[in-house]
């Protein structure tokens, strides 16, 4: 059975052995987690190491039903685990057999699909209490973007948001001859680990909302990016003549203490 990559979806299927094996090896199983997501299989490349790390029970989350037949071929022992669907719209709560609520710990991984990958990792955001880490290769400019600190033009928003909770590490590029087909861009693998922090020390709902509309204008200033907030105190005036991009983690938390919700 032949599966062909299919570009609405955003297939780009890795090819080389020696990449995938690397990814998969990637895993340090941070957090305590024995539970593995794999977003995109496509035709089972990452998968079939996976499958081989004892220490890992691997689920898949595939929307391609050609990639899903394939792999109830070629892997029959991943079929009870084998999920037809969005990623994005999947329920991660029951992946590990406990309830929801309990939010014991998973990783994901995965060749993400370059159309989805900023959704992917907003996901994980979401999903912050119970993934502990996430490997996933993407373009080399989502890479760099999400890895990069204050004071980069590609500093922005799931910069500022994942390394907030994750300690980033670019791992290694992928070259287009890699895979089937070759894309137009670079690819890079990173690694994502949950950091000590278990609550900011402000409003998260308002740090995320300080952090979007900071960017969202980030030519200006922030006294006038963030002219539509309302402040309870009166914020630090040297933040407040910078840029987005010139703001660390720690200060967008003490802008973010400073302003009230409205």
């Amino acid at each position: 059975m032949h599966v062909r990559p299919k570009k609405h979806l955003g297939q780009h299927f890795l090819r080389d052995l020696s990449k995938a094996e690397r990814i998969a090896a990637a895993l340090t199983g941070h957090g305590g987690y024995t539970h593995v997501v794999e977003v995109g299989p496509g035709t089972g490349v990452l998968t079939q190491y996976l499958l081989r790390d004892a220490r890992f029970t691997v689920h898949c989350v595939e929307m391609d039903t050609e990639s899903v037949a394939y792999l109830n071929i070629h892997h029959p022992e991943l079929s009870p685990r084998l999920h037809l669907g969005d990623f994005l719209r999947f329920d991660l709560g029951p992946v590990t057999g406990q309830p929801a609520s309990n939010y014991v710990p998973l990783a994901i991984i995965g060749n993400f699909p370059y159309n989805i990958s900023s959704q992917i990792f907003f996901k994980v955001l979401d999903e912050r209490r119970r993934i502990t880490e996430v490997v996933g290769m993407v373009q080399k400019e989502v890479a760099d973007r999400i890895a990069c600190g204050p004071g980069s033009k590609t500093y922005g928003i799931l910069s500022v948001l994942l390394q907030a909770f994750y300690d980033v590490e670019l791992l290694f590029n992928v070259e287009p001859g890699a895979f089937n087909p070759p894309p137009k861009v670079r690819s890079s693998v990173l690694r994502l680990r949950r950091n000590a922090v278990k609550h900011l020390d402000c409003d998260e709902a308002l740090f995320f909302r300080v952090v979007k509309m900071a960017f969202n204008q980030r030519r200006k200033t922030l006294r006038n990016a963030l002219s539509g907030l309302t402040f309870a105190t009166t914020p630090d005036e040297r933040l407040m003549t910078l840029r987005a991009e010139q703001l660390s983690v720690a200060e967008f938390v003490s802008l973010t203490r400073s302003a009230t919700v409205s």
